[in-house]
C-alpha cells in the first residue's frame, strides 16, 4: 500500500503537465489541432457542408507538404462542398488547410509554423539508412499470425494471439525480430547524425532525455498507416469506450533506457486514447511496466485496488496495447539498452465528446465503483420507502 501511495504522488506533478501541455511532461510537440465543426468558414466564403457525404471515399494526400495529419484531411474532405470534391489534392488540402488555420488560435499557428519548419530541416538534411522503413510493407513489418488475425479483425482471431494478464492490457507478438533490427539501426542512425551535426532535435517529452520524435523524421506516413489499418481494427473491439473506431492522428516516438541513457519513467498517463507499446530490443535487465489501474481526470490520484496491479516484463517484438489513461511507469533499467517504440492514438471525436460528459466514465475504475455504490444507495432508498409505505398502509 505503501508504494501505492507513493506512486499516487508522482501522478499528480505528471498529470497536471499532461493536462497543461498536451504532452506526458512537456510541449515537444504541437498539440493536435482543435476538432473542426462542420459550419466552419471557409476562405471565398464557402462553407464546409453541414452533412457530410459518408459515400465518398477520401483521397489519399501522402507526398504532400501537410500542415496537419494526412489522417485529418482524409477525415475533413467528406464535409468538403460538392464541387470541390472532384478537384486536385492540392486546391483540397489547401482549402482545408486555410479552414483549420484560421480556426487555429494565432499563437498555436506560430507554433505550428515552427514545428513545421523544424520537422522540414531535419527531411531535408537527415539522410535516412534505412528508406524501405518510411512506408509499411506489412509481410516484412508483421509476424504472420498478427496478420491473419487482422485480416479477419474479429473478438475471436485478436484473442488467439493475445492475452490480457491485466483488465485493459493486451500483449501480443507483433514485430519481426529483422525488422526490429532495422528500426535500431535506424535509431542509431539518428543518434549519430544528431551528434556530428549538433541538431538540437526535440525530445519525446520533458521526462525523456533520449530518444525521438519518429513524425520529425519523416516517418509519420508510416505511423499514420500503422494506426489506421492495425491499431484501429483492434481498437475498435477492445477499447470502443474510449473512442477506439475514431481515432484520426497519433504521436509516435522511441524512448531509450540503460546506463548512459535513461533510467526509469515516473508513474503518469498518456496523453493518448490508446497507447501501443512495442519494444524493438537490444539485450537489458529490469525496466518492467507496471499498471495501476485506469482513472479518470477526476480520479487519477485515487488509492490503486489490489486487482489493478500489474507489472510486465518486456520481450523484443512483443506488443502492449492499453488506454492512455492506464496510469503506469517503468522500472529502472539496471544494465544493457532498451529501446521501445511508442504510438499515442487519438480520437478528436471522443475528446469533443468527453468535454460534455456530466456523469461517470464508463471506462474509469473509480467511476465504475462510485456508480456501483450510487446504485445500492438508491435501491436502498427505495427499499426503505416501499418498507415505510407498506407500514402506514397497515396502520
Amino acid at each position: 500500500m505503501s508504494s501505492d501511495r507513493r506512486e499516487g504522488q508522482q501522478t499528480t506533478t505528471t498529470t497536471t503537465t499532461v493536462e497543461n501541455n498536451g504532452a506526458i511532461g512537456g510541449n515537444s510537440h504541437p498539440a493536435a489541432p482543435p476538432t473542426m465543426k462542420s459550419t466552419a468558414t471557409a476562405v471565398s466564403s464557402q462553407r464546409l457542408r453541414l452533412n457530410p457525404n459518408n459515400e465518398h471515399k477520401p483521397d489519399n494526400y501522402e507526398g504532400l507538404q501537410l500542415d496537419f495529419p494526412n489522417s485529418i484531411y482524409a477525415s475533413l474532405e467528406k464535409y468538403l462542398p460538392p464541387d470541390l470534391l472532384v478537384s486536385k489534392r492540392e486546391e483540397k488540402v489547401k482549402f482545408m488547410t486555410d479552414i483549420m488555420l484560421r480556426h487555429l488560435p494565432h499563437g498555436e499557428r506560430s507554433r505550428a509554423q515552427r514545428h513545421k519548419d523544424y520537422r522540414q530541416k531535419i527531411i531535408s538534411n537527415y539522410q535516412p539508412l534505412h528508406r524501405e522503413l518510411y512506408t509499411l510493407n506489412p509481410e516484412k513489418c508483421f509476424v504472420p499470425d498478427f496478420l491473419e488475425a487482422i485480416k479477419e479483425s474479429t473478438d475471436v482471431s485478436f484473442r488467439k494471439i493475445m492475452s490480457e494478464p491485466s483488465p485493459g492490457v493486451f500483449v501480443f507478438d507483433m514485430l519481426q525480430p529483422s525488422y526490429c533490427e532495422m528500426m535500431l539501426s535506424e535509431i542509431n542512425n539518428f543518434e549519430k547524425w544528431v551528434g556530428e551535426t549538433k541538431f538540437r532535435i526535440m525530445r519525446p517529452n520533458t521526462m525523456n532525455k533520449y530518444g525521438a520524435v519518429l513524425d520529425d523524421f519523416g516517418l509519420d506516413t508510416m505511423l499514420d498507416k500503422l494506426m489506421d489499418n492495425f491499431i484501429r481494427p483492434i481498437a475498435k473491439i477492445f477499447f470502443n469506450d474510449v473512442g477506439g473506431s475514431t481515432l484520426d492522428s497519433h504521436h509516435g516516438f522511441v524512448v531509450e533506457y540503460g546506463n548512459d541513457r535513461d533510467v526509469d519513467l515516473g508513474f503518469h498517463v498518456d496523453d493518448s486514447e490508446v497507447t501501443l507499446n512495442v519494444c524493438l530490443g537490444n539485450v537489458f535487465v529490469g525496466g518492467e511496466l507496471f499498471f495501476r489501474g485506469t482513472r479518470c481526470e477526476k480520479h487519477v490520484n485515487t488509492a490503486t485496488k489490489p486487482d489493478e496491479i500489474f507489472d510486465y516484463c518486456h520481450i523484443p517484438g512483443q506488443a502492449v496495447l492499453h488506454r492512455g489513461r492506464h496510469r503506469h511507469g517503468a522500472r529502472a533499467t539496471t544494465s544493457g539498452h532498451r529501446v521501445n517504440m511508442l504510438l499515442w492514438c487519438r480520437s478528436s471525436v471522443f475528446r469533443e465528446l468527453k468535454s460534455h460528459q456530466k456523469e461517470f466514465s464508463s471506462w474509469c475504475g473509480e467511476c465504475f465503483c462510485e456508480k456501483k455504490e450510487e446504485k445500492v444507495r438508491a435501491l436502498d432508498a427505495l427499499r426503505k420507502k416501499l418498507f415505510k409505505g407498506a407500514r402506514a398502509t397497515k396502520v
